[in-house]
């Protein structure tokens, strides 16, 4: 299997693992065992949220794995109270001193929150931040192509990352695209849901002639197509076993086949209408 995910450089230089740890819904202390297991497995990209209240356990377990900072990729969200210039700055501070470290790798806006519509400001901030050298690269979540128009429009600079809910049923083709055609690497998050995806026979036969999982099979179709996704797990043997889709090749034809079963965004949350 592979021993460290292979990586992905970001618009504004950073190297990011195709393959990363989620970590919600975790609490702090299932996080910081979670995370350790992980960076011992060969994890270096590990993903958590101010929302998610889990930000002091995952800098416990990043201490404990007792790794080299430098070796590790971290990223973590701010809520809609944050959206303005300095607001992004007193949120990215909090989330440092939360996680006890003293850089970020990744820092995004976690809703666009239109509704709010203060997401331009947000972004005018982490333009700041990542001028400052205090976030290696920033980014947004859950944004649609219009989210990250205005972005652009009003300050010429494009997200790293855009992380987004996609898996084989909701393949989130106009977005990905729009990433693409603006150096945005999109990032899916809840790749494995809904769970009875894996049960889908197009699925589950091409793990079969792979002798691979149904859920290795989803995250190769993810990670082999460029985009980045960050799985959860809190079992150190499904850890192993998700890092381990990476040793996989789809043909052209199977990949194909999985990006066929797009079922549209009807399942999808809404982000001009739910954000946090």
């Amino acid at each position: 299997m592979s021993t460290t995910a292979p990586t992905i450089t970001l618009s504004h230089g950073a190297r990011m693992p195709l393959l990363g740890l989620g970590t919600w819904p975790m609490d702090d202390a299932e996080s910081a065992v979670a995370v350790r297991t992980a960076i011992e497995s060969g994890y270096r990209s590990i993903d958590t949220a101010e929302n998610y209240g889990n930000e002091r356990g995952v800098g416990r377990g990043v201490r404990d794995a007792g790794i080299d900072r430098s070796e590790l990729f971290l990223t973590t969200k701010f809520n809609k109270r944050w959206h303005s210039v300095e607001g992004a700055r007193q949120a990215c501070e909090a989330s440092l001193e939360r996680l006890g470290v003293d850089y970020l790798d990744l820092l995004l806006i976690h809703w666009p929150n239109p509704g709010q519509d203060r997401y331009v400001e947000a972004w005018q901030g982490l333009v700041r931040l990542l001028e400052d050298g205090v976030v290696r690269a920033v980014g947004t979540s859950n944004f649609k192509p219009a989210h990250l128009q205005r972005l652009l429009d009003a300050t010429g600079v494009a997200p790293d990352v855009n992380q987004i809910n996609l898996n084989p049923y909701a393949t989130r083709d106009a977005t990905v695209a729009f990433g693409t055609d603006h150096g945005i690497v999109t990032e899916a998050w809840s790749p494995l849901k809904p769970a009875t995806m894996l049960d889908d026979p197009a699925i589950t036969q091409i793990a079969t002639t792979h002798g691979a999982t149904p859920a290795q099979v989803v995250l190769r179709w993810v990670t082999q197509r460029g985009l980045v996704t960050v799985p959860k797990s809190s079992s150190p043997e499904r850890q192993r076993e998700n890092l381990a889709a990476l040793d996989l090749e789809l043909t052209a034809d199977e990949l194909a086949t999985i990006s066929a079963l797009d079922r549209g965004e009807a399942h999808v949350t809404d982000s001009d209408e739910f954000g946090h």
